[in-house]
């Protein structure tokens, strides 16, 4: 199974966290990130974002059918997300647009870092991938990517 996890793209700031959109600069973010995934993205994918409006505007850019899905919401907890996509046992790939520290605490709990969350910038991609090997499982990461550098 491959997890792709999508952290929103740069937005405005705002007292209404959840209509927060996204900037000038975090739409451009989106839009470089976006082709890069199109080109690289596996058949089948499940594309699932959280129902914020900077997450959705940045699920968007990717120009795919999407699902919005609450327990994505800023508020939800890294065993929320590895539910909803059914980590490890699903199939296939899944991309999940959201926020931090949920992402965060995602990764680090998926890499085994100690420290408990990992700083995921704004834009960026984070692609891990579980795989059986003899018998245990690993999780591998794949790539790492900034709309900045592409």
């Amino acid at each position: 199974m491959d997890l792709i996890l999508w952290r929103h793209a740069e937005a405005e700031e705002g007292e209404d966290d959840m209509q927060r959109p996204l900037t000038a600069r975090g739409e451009k973010q989106a839009a470089r990130m976006a082709a890069w995934l199109d080109r690289h993205l596996p058949e089948g994918l499940r594309v699932l974002s959280s129902p914020a409006c900077r997450a959705e505007q940045t699920a968007r850019a990717l120009g795919r059918k999407y699902k919005l899905r609450s327990e994505l919401l800023p508020d939800g907890t890294a065993h929320d997300l590895l539910e909803l996509v059914q980590w490890p046992r699903a199939r296939g790939a899944v991309l999940v647009v959201g926020h931090q520290p949920v992402l965060g605490q995602t990764v680090a709990q998926l890499l085994g870092m100690h420290s408990g969350v990992c700083a995921l910038r704004k834009g960026s991609v984070w692609w891990l991938r579980q795989r059986q090997r003899m018998d245990s499982s690993e999780t591998i990461l794949l790539t790492v990517q900034a709309p900045d550098f592409l």
